[in-house]
């Protein structure tokens, strides 16, 4: 068996490389081992070649995984800025029950014609 050395320069983008050489290489702090290359090739973002039972990935397929993983950042949760289109929600249908008070009567003009007496007619 010839000794293979895990450096990226002896590697081309499209070399076959065992899972596990393949991390190495890819990651070189070991932070990616064979197990994570499989679990993102079952999530659908590693391309996987099985030969002979074994499981093999290039370098490019590395990098197509890892723009797939990109996490975009957020941006501020709240801020004294307002929205720039905020429209008020509608409905298009009526919703039932009453949330106000009648329009063009307050509470006090209400009380004070309970309590005026009967106008005689």
């Amino acid at each position: 068996m010839v000794e293979f050395s895990k450096r990226r320069e002896n590697v081309g983008p499209h070399d076959p490389l065992r899972l596990s050489v393949a991390a190495a290489v890819a990651f070189p702090d070991g932070s990616m081992t064979a197990s994570g290359l499989r679990r993102e090739n079952a999530r659908g973002r590693l391309v996987i070649e099985r030969i002979a039972g074994k499981d093999y990935t290039t370098l490019f397929h590395i990098e197509r995984m890892r723009e797939l993983c990109r996490v975009e950042a957020k941006g501020p949760g709240s801020s004294s800025k307002p929205p720039d289109e905020t429209r008020p929600a509608t409905s298009p249908i009526e919703q039932p029950g009453s949330s106000g008070t009648t329009a063009g009567i307050s509470a006090q003009a209400a009380l004070q014609m309970k309590l005026r007496p009967p106008s005689k007619r």
